[in-house]
Parts: C-alpha cells; sequence; structure tokens
C-alpha cells in the first residue's frame, strides 16, 4: 500500500504543503452555474467531507479532480504543481483514485480479478497469472483488512463492507495519494459501517489525503479533519470540525449560515 510522504507536518500532523488545491473552480451546465468560484484544498493525512443538499455542486466540484468532467475555469493544483485533468486517466497518473458509491466492481469474479481489472499480471507466455494477482491481493488485504479471506468467490456473493474493501484495495494498489470517497457507507449496517470507518482511518494513517462526500453527518464528524459545506454552487465555508456542532453545520447546509464563533478557513484564493 502506498504512503505519503508527511515528514513536514504541522500542528495536527497533516502534510504541511497540500496534496491538493481546487483554486476558482468554475462549472456551468448552459445557463445553471453548478459550481461558482469554489476553492478547497486537501493535506496529506488529512479527511475533508464535501457536504450540501442535493444540487449543492460537491459532486460537480469533484467530478473536475476525478476527471470526469473538466472545469470551465480555474486552476488545479497537486504537490504545488500546477496540472490538466481531462480525463479519468490523467487524475489516475497523478494518484487520484475515485471509489464511487456504485462501487464499479465486476460482480462475476473474484477479489484479485477486480483489483487488478485493466492491469492484469501477466506470465512470461502472456496469459494472465492468477497466482501471482491473489498473492499480491492477500498481501494487500493483511494489510487493510486482515479478516477478509474470500478470495476465489465472485464479489456478487460478498458482503456491502467486504465490496467496499475490496474498492479501497483496487484504488490504493495502485500508487494512489488522494482517494475521492463518495458515500462508503451507503447502505451498510453498524458493524460494516465501522469496518469501513477503520479502513478510511488507516488510509488517513499512512498519510493519504481522503476527500469524503457524504450524505451521513455522523460519517463527516466521526471521520472528517474539516468539513467543506456548498450550497446552491457556492461555497459556504470550511470548518475545522473540533470547532463546531451538528447543528450548526446543519444551518450552513440548510440555510448557508455561518456557525458563530467557528473558525473558518477560506480557500486559497480567498482574502
Amino acid at each position: 500500500m502506498t504512503t505519503v510522504d508527511t515528514s513536514t507536518t504541522d500542528t495536527t500532523g497533516r502534510s504541511a504543503q497540500p496534496l491538493v488545491e481546487l483554486r476558482d473552480i468554475r462549472v456551468a451546465f448552459g445557463g445553471v452555474h453548478a459550481v461558482e468560484g469554489v476553492s478547497v484544498d486537501l493535506h496529506g493525512g488529512e479527511i475533508v467531507a464535501l457536504v450540501g443538499g442535493n444540487g449543492a455542486g460537491k459532486t460537480t466540484l469533484i467530478r473536475t479532480l476525478s476527471g470526469a468532467h473538466r472545469a470551465d475555469s480555474g486552476e488545479i493544483h497537486i504537490n504545488g504543481e500546477h496540472v490538466t485533468i481531462n480525463n479519468p486517466r490523467d487524475a489516475r497518473d497523478l494518484g487520484v483514485e475515485t471509489i464511487y458509491q456504485t462501487l464499479a466492481l465486476a460482480d462475476n469474479v473474484a477479489a484479485p480479478a477486480n483489483i487488478f481489472l485493466g492491469r492484469e499480471l501477466l506470465t512470461r507466455w502472456g496469459t494472465l497469472n492468477d497466482t501471482a494477482m491473489q498473492d499480491a491481493t492477500r498481501k494487500l488485504m493483511a494489510q487493510l483488512n486482515p479478516r477478509f479471506t474470500n478470495f476465489v468467490s465472485p464479489v456478487a456473493s460478498l458482503s456491502g463492507g467486504q465490496r467496499q474493501s475490496v474498492a479501497i484495495a483496487r484504488a490504493v494498489h495502485f500508487n494512489a495519494r488522494i482517494l475521492i470517497m463518495d458515500e462508503p457507507t451507503a447502505a451498510l449496517g453498524p458493524a460494516e459501517t465501522e469496518q469501513v470507518r477503520q479502513l478510511i482511518r488507516q488510509l488517513k494513517a499512512a498519510g493519504l489525503g481522503i476527500f469524503l462526500i457524504s450524505h451521513d453527518i455522523h460519517d463527516v464528524f466521526d471521520l472528517a479533519d474539516r468539513i467543506s459545506v456548498m450550497l446552491q454552487g457556492r461555497l459556504v465555508a470550511t470548518v475545522n470540525k473540533n470547532d463546531v456542532t451538528l447543528d450548526e453545520v446543519l444551518a450552513m447546509i440548510i440555510a448557508g449560515k455561518l456557525p458563530g464563533g467557528a473558525s473558518s478557513e477560506p480557500g486559497p484564493e480567498s482574502p
């Protein structure tokens, strides 16, 4: 599993240099401004939750980083360097991986085949090296989720938590430094939700930066270090989780009301 160099950190333990900076991102669909001048950043060893109601613009914003949609204007910086992301391949080459709510797994094959899907290991004769892929998957899962033991059954037969483990393993195995996680605990029971939360904490401890998109406010408060709230395409504020209450965040989501006394962190381009 890839880790990020966090030797230079601030007082929170996150990397001092942001892994990602989205600066003044704007996206419009016809006359509808889905994202209007939003700036957020993400450090290694940090989880930033992106929250807002339906149509707030958070998914559109993050799709500019994942390569699913190009911004009309604005800049993306990774490790301080201005980059251009035209498609998901560009994003992956820059260490950005996305784990969608639907997981995008091939249900008819087992965990090793899913993890290496499209990047299969081959023997010297050009045939699939199933043994090498299974061995690599076992080593990876021993780090991520030692309780995962089903390496031969199709993933369609796995529980929701086990399927999420496979999706996460696939993302981090190929040098991911930045993870976008879309509703990672949706439709999971309490035990599996906690299992996935532990996986996310482990990835954070390994130095990865994680953008967490979630409607589950309890997930947000359990996992996030900072919370970026969007409303009608604009950034209401980015706040430190420990400086706000659940009710204050809900007021930001619903009415755009800034919390009294909260430590708001403007985006990189804000005054």
